[in-house]
């Protein structure tokens, strides 16, 4: 019989888990939360205070000084990459909501990390054909249309140094993932397909973690 070891979260154990964590006092945080729950629905695209946290101690952990993310939204992930980032160390932060991002750098600029941030404002794709085509990259974050994922992923992954971690966000689709018949759901389909990719493409180590709505987590060979 195999063996498997995890356990279901009801909110009274989420909030424990969100409750012990080195940044649950920070102000900037809380007020970032608030700003973004006025925004209605769209809010539930902000990701939780315990991936935030990750975010800040794995960059931190990888001394990381060239990071990237597709999908600002409010900022939060942003504002977490660059807290973690190595002295000296540059975020670029690609979302094409000129709303959305008003407030992310309101944040960035009111928690000090605006000035390790190059925010571009425009489509991802055409902002990362942008970019230098040589390996420059130690640490990328992608959180966007998940559709756009896949063609996300290999402009991305030329453009990361060997050894550099890609995360890729909700790649459990609250369990949607599961289902294998999609034909009312694109994003859900799109993010199975990469699920299977990436578990087979020989050009990373992968594994993919259960952490809020499932974090593919990608190292570059």
């Amino acid at each position: 019989m195999a063996l498997q070891k995890y356990i279901r979260l009801d909110d009274a154990l989420c909030a424990y888990v969100r409750d012990h964590r080195s940044d649950r006092t920070d102000p900037v945080w809380r007020d970032l939360r608030e700003a973004t729950i006025r925004l209605g629905a769209v809010a539930e695209m902000m990701i939780p205070e315990e991936e935030a946290a990750l975010l800040s101690v794995l960059v931190g952990a990888l001394r990381v000084r060239r990071a990237i993310e597709i999908g600002t939204f409010t900022g939060a992930s942003g504002l977490a990459i660059a807290r973690g980032l190595a002295e000296g160390g540059t975020l670029i932060s690609l979302d094409k909501n000129e709303e959305w991002t008003r407030i992310a750098q309101d944040f960035w600029r009111r928690a000090g990390v605006a000035d390790r941030i190059d925010f571009r404002l425009g489509a991802a794709l055409a902002s990362l054909e942008s970019l230098a085509e040589e390996p420059i990259f130690d640490f990328a974050f992608v959180d966007a249309d998940k559709t756009g994922y896949d063609s996300y992923y290999e402009r991305l992954l030329p453009r990361m140094r060997t050894g550099g971690v890609l995360l890729f966000d909700n790649m459990l689709r609250e369990g949607r993932v599961l289902e294998s018949d999609l034909p009312d759901d694109p994003d859900t389909a799109s993010i199975r397909r990469l699920n299977e990719k990436l578990r087979e493409d020989s050009r990373i180590e992968g594994v993919l973690l259960p952490i809020a709505d499932g974090i593919y987590f990608c190292r570059k060979r």
